[in-house]
């Protein structure tokens, strides 16, 4: 047996997460007595707000939830979920709609499953967060990148879009709040790229999981209500990880038409089975309760933000476009490439996120994992003093 046949295809082709692989490099050097600073991981900082957890620990008492639920989630949470999007984004779903999944990722995956086939092309607009691509590979389609770099403010133009289209082009991905740059379309440029899309009878999946982290009176515009005439082909995914601080709780959803949902959710019954249930339990209290907590959050990462994109702006090479959501920032850095740095020379930013750690021990996640190379992403969701600290670190480094 040749060492090329003992992995299929299919899963040897896949490439490790780049943001999980730089925090996980950052976690081991901590942990090996080097005082790395971690900007990898979009992970908030603050821990889940105590009622979810109080709910939590109440179901871990409850034997119902110790049991096998129907693999589609809990009929209580797929209400709380159709409520939420009453409140959150103007349009009314059927709870019957709904599939509650492990995280956000499985949504994902199960979404691009669920409608792609072999020869389907994916309009993929970059930079992209590393687990597109990997996904659409896996369900057997191709990833077309149309990239807008710094000068558009990373956000990609109908006619972009219309350059890539070709006959094969079933999907379009939608991210906004965008990881991994924080760009956030206004509804002006949301409406256009919805018509686009319903003129061309392409299906849109739209990653809405940072909706309620924006800045600069910044506004989600889901795209369902801009162009409700899409919603027998669009796919909706979201979860409660970014907004309560709940990622290691892995519950997410995707939202959709019903044959997609039915398939998608016979899939997962042979794949993962349900949701935790004490998890759910967890997110219904979350979608459910109050919300003061999570805006307390979003005003330490506003305040964050600022201090991120002020320091960063300081250095000699960085252009940084302002984030007005998420918790990322996405500078470009090609002003850096090529300049010596401690007697070495980057003239990739993967090769200058490596200096980066090397010299400063600051772990950033370079542009190659997201698309071109030539910018870097680092995540404002952690200690202001250790923000402060890491970019202060590279603005050192970059300064010799």
């Amino acid at each position: 047996m040749t060492s090329s046949s003992r992995v299929s295809a299919r899963l040897g082709a896949i490439a490790p997460s780049a943001t999980l692989a730089v925090d996980a490099k950052a976690k081991a050097l901590k942990a090996a007595g080097r005082p790395v600073i971690g900007f990898g991981a979009g992970e908030p900082d603050f821990p889940t707000p105590q009622h979810i957890v109080d709910a939590a620990v109440e179901a871990a008492r409850d034997p119902k939830n110790h049991r096998y639920t129907p693999a589609a989630g809990l009929p209580e949470l797929k209400q709380a979920i159709a409520d939420k999007t009453r409140r959150d984004s103007g349009y009314e779903i059927d709870p019957a709609s709904v599939l509650v999944t492990n995280g956000g990722k499985q949504a994902v995956f199960q979404a691009f499953a669920a409608i792609l086939d072999p020869g389907d092309e994916v309009i993929l607009p970059a930079p992209y967060w590393t687990t597109y691509p990997e996904a659409i590979t896996l369900a057997g389609a191709t990833p077309v990148e149309v990239f807008a770099g710094a000068d558009q403010g990373y956000l990609v133009t109908v006619d972009q879009l219309e350059a890539a289209r070709t006959e094969n082009t079933k999907a379009l991905l939608f991210c906004s709040p965008s990881n991994p740059t924080g760009a956030v379309y206004s509804q002006e440029q949301t409406k256009a790229i919805g018509e686009w899309v319903l003129e061309h009878g392409i299906w849109v999946i739209t990653d809405e999981i940072y909706e309620h982290l924006l800045y600069d009176g910044a506004q989600f515009t889901p795209i369902l209500r801009e162009v409700p005439a899409l919603a027998d082909t669009t796919i909706v995914l979201n979860g409660v990880a970014k907004t309560f601080a709940m990622t290691g709780w892995r519950v997410g959803w995707m939202q959709g038409p019903a044959d997609v949902i039915k398939a998608a959710t016979n899939f997962q019954s042979h794949l993962t089975s349900n949701v935790a249930n004490v998890s759910q339990r967890a997110a219904i209290a979350a979608l459910t309760g109050p919300m003061d907590e999570v805006e307390a959050m979003r005003v330490a990462f506003d305040r964050r933000r600022k201090t991120m994109v002020e320091m960063l702006s300081a250095i000699d090479g960085f252009q940084v476009p302002v984030p007005q959501g998420a918790f990322y920032a996405y500078p470009s850095v090609e002003g850096v490439l090529g300049r010596e740095i401690r007697g070495k020379v980057a003239n990739t930013s993967a090769e200058l996120a490596a200096i980066i750690l090397d010299e400063a021990e600051v772990a950033v996640v370079p542009g190659e994992a997201f698309g071109p190379s030539g910018y870097v992403r680092l995540s404002y969701a952690l200690a202001d003093a250790d923000l402060a600290e890491g970019v202060g670190r590279i603005q050192e480094l970059l300064a010799q």
